[in-house]
């Protein structure tokens, strides 16, 4: 039984990937600062990642599952205080490629900061760079959107709020935008695949292979609800953040070395379905953002 630490285990992703690895019969210790209920069959360490040198130096781990690292800092304070390590796989993020980057996105185009991103991007690529000089045969992960069961973050949800209210739904323009998603649990099945197979690539883009318009991801979620949105385009030089849960940001990642690894990723309209399941029954756990609001007051008669 191989022993994983996963740095997190409290929400989305982190908490996901703990419970994924405990249902699959490893030894999983999450490392927390321990402000919220724990997974059930987990190993809690209760700290904080830049000060565990304590709890950390006399361990020794099979995998470091970094699902929290988000600046250089954060592995230069992280890396040094585990007693030791076979495998480290980070999750990074597609936001380290610069929108002015010729797409799709591949796992060698240059990096820079992206004005959509900003900070959040430029400091994953320094956490990048740190860990592969600490680590050199590290992993790292580059997801697109990231989906499904315990998502904390207003984006599906905030769709199946109008499909349950019997809302219209508002479209940023005609809808056309393309979107790329990964669902939550073909990440987790990636990280076995890393795990296993210990492929001489070491970074990876992840993501379904095909993306999808605003206005049929929108379908597919009132869908999971039962329902058929009634679809309104805003066309007014309104910010589509104000009303929306993406940026107007359409961008494709090159997925191609995923696929040597896992061909096959659960389709849209099935990860959807798990995560409105998810949701019935918690959605007090998802942070909610005021674009309903934000409508009622600005587009009570429609925008075309």
């Amino acid at each position: 039984m191989k022993k994983i630490l996963v740095t997190g285990g409290t929400t989305f992703v982190s908490k996901y990937t703990a419970a994924y690895f405990v249902k699959r019969g490893y030894e999983v210790v999450v490392l927390n600062r321990g402000s919220r209920k724990q997974i059930d069959g987990v190993i809690h360490l209760q700290g904080d990642r830049h000060n565990a040198a304590a709890l950390l130096k006399d361990k020794k781990f099979d995998i470091i599952l970094d699902i929290t690292a988000y600046t250089g800092d954060d592995i230069k304070d992280f890396v040094p205080a585990i007693g030791g390590f076979e495998q480290y796989i980070m999750v990074s993020s597609s936001a380290v490629y610069s929108e002015t980057e010729p797409q799709p996105f591949r796992e060698e185009s240059v990096l820079g900061q992206n004005r959509y991103w900003g900070f959040y991007g430029t400091n994953k690529i320094d956490a990048e760079k740190a860990l592969l000089s600490q680590a050199k045969d590290a992993y790292i992960v580059r997801p697109p959107y990231l989906y499904g069961p315990m998502n904390n973050v207003y984006r599906e949800a905030f769709v199946f709020d109008c499909a349950l209210a019997d809302r219209p739904f508002y479209l940023p323009k005609n809808g056309q935008m393309k979107m790329q998603f990964f669902m939550v649990e073909d990440l987790c099945r990636f990280f076995e695949c890393l795990i296993h197979e210990k492929p001489q690539e070491h970074i990876f883009n992840v993501g379904n292979k095909e993306s999808v318009s605003i206005k049929d991801w929108v379908k597919l979620c009132y869908a999971c609800v039962g329902k058929e949105p009634e679809l309104i385009e805003v066309h007014e030089a309104i910010e589509q953040r104000n009303y929306f849960s993406f940026y107007d940001y359409e961008y494709y990642l090159n997925i191609e070395k995923q696929e040597r690894l896992m061909e096959d990723t659960m389709s849209l309209s099935d990860g959807l379905q798990a995560a409105y399941e998810w949701y019935c029954n918690h959605r007090d756990e998802v942070v909610r953002k005021p674009y309903l609001q934000f409508i009622d007051e600005h587009f009570v008669h429609g925008c075309t």
